[in-house]
C-alpha cells in the first residue's frame, strides 16, 4: 500500500479512556523523537459512547506520566462518516474493536490490531494479539498495557515510515 502524506493513524478501543489514548501519546512521542511528527496525523477514539467528553482514566494518565509522557485527552466516539476516510490506518486494541470497525464499513485492508505490528508477535495467531482492557483491574494491568502498546507502536512506526 502506498501511504499518503501525512499518514493518518487512528487508535481505537472501547471507551477511549484507557488503551487508545495511551497508544496515541506513545506514538506521538515516538514520531517526535524520530523527528517524523510532520508525516503523521494521529488520533484516538472509542467504539462506544459511554465516556464522550471525559478525560482519560486517571490510571492511564499515571502510567503515561510514569513513562515520561503527558496524557491530555478528551474521549470521543468513532465516526465512520469521517474517520474511515481521514485515517490511513485504523488500529484496534483488540479483536472486538476491529470487528466493530469492519461492521461499520471500514476498509478491511486498513484495519489492523495494534500488536500485529510487534515484530516479536509476527507468527502469533490473531487471538493472542489483543491489548487487554485494564479498566476493571489494578495498576499492574495498566503497566502491562503500556509495555504492549510501546512495543507495538515501535513496530508501527517502522512499518509506516
Amino acid at each position: 500500500m502506498t501511504l499518503p502524506s501525512p499518514v493518518g493513524v487512528l487508535f481505537v478501543c472501547l471507551g477511549n479512556i484507557c488503551r487508545s489514548p495511551v497508544a496515541r501519546v506513545v506514538f506521538e512521542d515516538l514520531t517526535a523523537s524520530h523527528r517524523l511528527q510532520h508525516r503523521y496525523t494521529i488520533d484516538s477514539c472509542g467504539t462506544g459512547a459511554w465516556h464522550i467528553g471525559r478525560p482519560a482514566d486517571p490510571r492511564s494518565v499515571l502510567v503515561a506520566a510514569n513513562n515520561g509522557l503527558t496524557l491530555d485527552h478528551t474521549a470521543r466516539q468513532l465516526d465512520p462518516e469521517t474517520d474511515f476516510s481521514r485515517f490511513t490506518w485504523l488500529i484496534g486494541m483488540d479483536r472486538a474493536n476491529c470487528s466493530t470497525m469492519l461492521e461499520l464499513g471500514a476498509p478491511r485492508e486498513r484495519v489492523r490490531m495494534l500488536r500485529s505490528f510487534d515484530p516479536d508477535l509476527a507468527t502469533r495467531p490473531e487471538a493472542e494479539l489483543d491489548v487487554p482492557d485494564p479498566y476493571y483491574g489494578g495498576p499492574d494491568g495498566f503497566d502491562k498495557m503500556f509495555t504492549m502498546i510501546r512495543r507495538a507502536c515501535e513496530g508501527l512506526l517502522l512499518a509506516t515510515r
